[in-house]
């Protein structure tokens, strides 16, 4: 089933023209990344499919629906973690169901019951600069997983984080998006994540965007260390290199 599906996208800002007949899918449960060069335009795709940006052609389809201009269907996280450091985390994250109209009594006990899962259990009551980089991402992740827990955009989460705790980040990813059941659709600079995260990557050409190559990860999972140094691995990340 198709979950999210960006057909013919065109987008400019006045005379920058961005976007070019961009068309992507989503299906169900998948992980899909988006990887090109820095001002490709890859931000701009994702404000359209979350409705923040007018296409200045295509459309959005989301379940066969037109979601083209509307806001409030899928959780968009950027790179920066965006907590308030004024709210406990537990109340930080509490927020999106607070928005949708739950008590806050009812909002703090719903979203307590993730915090085990997103490696967060005991930090309840901690406030964001109490945590490390790794722990505050893990927080926005689960506040955006709360807004829309079906299908996520994800705008290089990891992106801000020293080597060591971003592969740890990305293993703990797979790791709890097999108990969440959720459709992604990520973007990143670092191939290494897109290849080792992926169902499928999008290759996208400089500015204006189009789509160069879609490329099938058909790498087992689970995945892990080892999968970094694989045959099929290396494969794939010499294809990618050579387009970019």
């Amino acid at each position: 089933m198709k979950k999210l599906e960006v057909v013919g996208i065109e987008k400019s800002f006045g005379s920058l023209h961005t976007l070019k007949e961009v068309s992507i899918e989503l299906k169900d449960n998948e992980f899909v990344s988006i990887l090109g060069p820095s001002g490709s335009g890859k931000s701009s795709l994702f404000n359209i499919i979350s409705g923040l940006s007018i296409p200045d052609a295509g459309s959005v389809f989301i379940e066969e629906q037109d979601f083209t201009g509307k806001t409030g269907r899928v959780s968009y996280m950027q790179q920066k973690d965006l907590l308030l450091p004024w709210k406990t985390i537990l109340d930080n994250v509490s927020i999106p169901l607070l928005l949708k109209g739950i008590g806050k009594k009812e909002a703090r006990k719903r979203a307590a019951g993730y915090f085990s899962s997103f490696g967060l259990g005991g930090f309840e009551e901690s406030y964001p600069s109490q945590l490390s980089g790794g722990m505050r991402q893990r927080a926005a992740l689960l506040r955006t997983y709360l807004f829309s827990n079906d299908i996520m955009l994800l705008d290089e989460p990891f992106g801000g984080l020293d080597a060591i705790t971003r592969r740890k980040m990305q293993q703990w990813l797979l790791q709890v998006l097999e108990s969440l059941q959720a459709s992604i659709l990520f973007i990143t600079h670092d191939i290494d994540e897109a290849i080792f995260l992926s169902d499928k990557i999008y290759v996208f050409s400089e500015r204006p965007a189009t789509v160069k190559r879609i490329f099938e990860v058909e790498l087992p999972r689970p995945r892990n260390n080892s999968t970094l140094t694989c045959e099929a691995f290396t494969r794939i990340k010499e294809e990618i290199l050579s387009l970019l």
